[in-house]
């Protein structure tokens, strides 16, 4: 059985974030992005979300260049096969080099389609089983200490189940020490964005004293070797971010010993397929995973929900409310957060609605490609 795609649609939108996001390798508040959106002859509607930045700070990918791909490579590809379930995508879009936020976007939408045809959720579709996950929130660098500390009571006090912190030398170890003098028993995590290198080994050991969960991509983001020196040396697990994006780097990771813990981003890995991949490698190995966020809007956030249901998503993500980040979501109902539990939806699909107002207020334009 196919799934008989009548068109696809690239929407271009842009969003405001509620408030400035600040990390090692900058600040920035308007976000732009893609939905897309494939559709089949019943009139069934399957949608993903592009992750990527509008500068090169987090990948080599941006907003501009994803277009580029899609449109031009992407798009043609899945226009010329037929295609009988999503797993197959990763290997039509094979032949192109990396630009995984670009493939992911598109399959993601596929997904989505597959799951509503199929009435499952994409839970469901994905192999997930649980009906609630757990999530934490990820804060900038703020102006001063004490701004950070008041925003980590705010989320404390909300019941989110750990806090990751963004670092960068200069904003590390005294940071740190203070939150943590504050919140002694509270998960917390730190994350460089590559902000680091071996010779600031001392001060990244130093960190060893705070009992964090994790230290997220201290060094280069394309470095696999250096975190495995850095690794042997520290109690604090290393979590990889941007220098995993496949199931090859995953493996090679695990037998250097660069790190303890791995963040999948569906985006940075090319989408659902190779990121279950990685997280069955990683469960077969007794590896922990958590489910990283990108900034998403609602779609983008609701694939992450479903992804997280995998088993081995056994810490808790960046997946917070959708009131977190946006005045208004472009899906229906929005993200909500209780107590740092999600419920995953039930419905078919990612399991929210489209809210069509919000969407279209959003949108900057829209292109429809036939097949």
């Amino acid at each position: 059985m196919t799934i008989p795609m009548k068109q696809f649609k690239l929407h271009k939108l842009t969003m405001r974030l509620k408030n400035p996001f600040r990390t090692s390798f900058g600040t920035f508040q308007e976000k732009e992005f893609f939905i897309t959106e494939a559709i089949d002859y019943e009139g069934n509607r399957g949608f993903g979300e592009s992750v990527a930045f509008s500068s090169p700070w987090y990948s080599e990918e941006t907003v501009m260049t994803n277009l580029h791909v899609m449109e031009d490579f992407l798009i043609p590809i899945l226009k010329e096969n037929e295609i009988k379930h999503p797993d197959q995508v990763t290997e039509l879009f094979r032949p192109i080099r990396r630009n995984n936020m670009a493939k992911a976007a598109l399959e993601g939408a596929i997904w989505d389609l597959y799951a509503k045809r199929e009435n499952l959720s994409l839970a469901k579709a994905l192999g997930g089983g649980k009906k609630e996950i757990d999530v934490g929130i990820s804060i900038g660098i703020k102006p001063t200490i004490p701004d950070l500390i008041e925003k980590i009571h705010q989320f404390v006090e909300e019941g989110y189940k750990r806090i990751k912190l963004k670092i960068k030398p200069g904003w590390d170890y005294e940071v740190l020490k203070e939150v943590r003098k504050h919140f002694p028993d509270t998960p917390i995590m730190a994350d460089a964005n590559s902000a680091y290198t071996l010779n600031d080994m001392d001060k990244l050991q130093q960190l060893d004293e705070l009992n964090l969960m994790m230290i997220e991509q201290p060094l280069a983001h394309d470095d696999i070797v250096d975190h495995a020196k850095l690794q042997s040396v520290m109690k604090t697990p290393i979590c990889l971010d941007e220098s995993i994006h496949s199931i090859e780097d995953t493996k090679k990771a695990y037998e250097l010993g660069s790190c303890k813990i791995i963040n999948i981003k569906i985006g940075r890995v090319g989408g659902l397929t190779e990121a279950k991949k990685i997280h069955d490698f990683c469960q077969e190995k007794g590896m922990e995973v958590w489910c990283g966020g990108m900034l998403e809007a609602g779609v983008g956030r609701a694939h992450n929900i479903a992804l997280t249901t995998l088993n081995q998503f056994v810490l808790p993500g960046d997946t917070a409310g959708s009131s977190q980040y946006w005045e208004k979501d472009i899906i229906k109902p929005e993200v909500v957060v209780e107590n740092g539990v999600i419920d995953v939806p039930e419905r078919p699909g990612i399991g929210y609605e489209i809210d069509e107002k919000a969407f279209n207020h959003f949108t900057e334009w829209t292109k429809n490609y036939h097949f």
